[in-house]
């Protein structure tokens, strides 16, 4: 399916691009990291955003020009086509770019491991169970919130190939949809659920600890193409120890997230971005998000339930992530205690 839909792009595009992003002198070149949201997303995703904003990168001695896209196709396609030096996509994505051999990657780093993903309902609607025969608003059949809920759910007793799901995009769209009574639940974020002006016709049916629970999994992270992890190691080692220093800032010290987002997204309210900063004080990838146990159970997940998934060869973690340069910075600053263990 991935490959499919990577295939529209046109060559003489994708050519046109490369050419474009390699005319530049390198000295010049910021280092491009290319991102699915079109705006710092109410999520500890949003530490790659931040650490740009708050001068983060800079201080790190790195360039950053942060490319936005739409969706995880769009933004292998640019990573592909080298309009982009490092990208964040879905982990499931990127097993079986690696498996098929379509790409050469290699993870480096989490900065938001778990989104925090809630099942958001018609108020009706009070079991998962009632979900089964009912319209469920996705991204994209296959996309992160997709797997990741029907994860959830099977462990919650539900048939999920009893309910039918609409893919209509992004996670605002999808809350949109949700209150106009086209689809009867979705997955969004917490963030985005509380951002919703008119809840009064809605419910959570799960909430963000028991959706972790039901899918403790890694979902997304940064990688890069081997040709970039050797040609510019310098500046991916300075990306790494950006965000992480910025999330462990973040964890210290929620208010400087919330003057961050406030000024990015001042359409926001403050009140808001503090509930969630407070929510959030225990989800910051302050180590680098990348556990390898945990990396082997998401494998192992995938290759179980996601459909993507079967017949597919078996590539295990440790054949395309690398977390050499996590652990440079751990060793030079420490591991941040409490949350976010290394596993190793």
């Amino acid at each position: 399916m991935i490959g499919s839909k990577l295939g529209k792009l046109s060559l003489a595009a994708a050519l046109l691009a490369g050419a474009a992003f390699f005319a530049a002198p390198a000295n010049a070149a910021p280092f491009k990291i290319i991102v699915t949201h079109l705006e710092p997303p109410l999520v500890p995703n949003s530490v790659i955003d931040m650490a740009l904003q708050l001068g983060y990168y800079k201080k790190e001695g790195v360039d950053v020009e942060i490319v936005r896209v739409q969706q995880t196709p769009s933004a292998v396609a640019a990573l592909r086509s080298g309009q982009g030096d490092m990208a964040n996509i879905g982990f499931d994505v990127a097993v079986q770019l690696v498996a098929r051999e379509q790409m050469q990657l290699k993870g480096v780093i989490s900065p938001d491991k778990a989104l925090p993903f809630i099942i958001a309902v018609k108020k009706d609607i009070t079991s998962p169970k009632q979900l089964e025969g009912k319209t469920f608003g996705v991204s994209r059949v296959g996309a992160v919130d997709y797997s990741l809920t029907r994860t959830v759910l099977q462990k919650l007793g539900v048939n999920v190939d009893k309910l039918e799901y609409l893919a209509i995009g992004q996670p605002p769209v999808r809350a949109t949809s949700l209150a106009a009574g086209k689809v009867d639940a979705t997955t969004i974020s917490i963030g985005v659920w509380t951002s919703m002006p008119d809840k009064s016709a809605l419910s959570i049916l799960v909430n963000q600890a028991d959706y972790y629970k039901g899918a403790p999994l890694i979902s997304k992270l940064n990688v890069v193409t081997t040709d970039i992890a050797k040609s510019k190691a310098k500046e991916v080692e300075a990306v790494v120890r950006a965000q992480i220093m910025a999330s462990r800032d973040f964890a210290k010290n929620p208010k400087l997230w919330v003057d961050g987002m406030a000024a990015a997204l001042p359409n926001v309210d403050r009140a808001t971005l503090e509930y969630l900063a407070d929510a959030y004080k225990e989800n910051w990838d302050v180590n680098g998000g990348l556990n390898m146990a945990e990396a082997k159970y998401t494998t192992d997940d995938l290759y179980t339930n996601n459909d993507d998934f079967k017949g597919l060869k078996r590539v295990e973690p440790a054949a395309w992530i690398d977390t050499s340069v996590i652990d440079k910075v751990l060793k030079a600053d420490g591991v941040y205690p409490g949350i976010d263990p290394t596993g190793r």
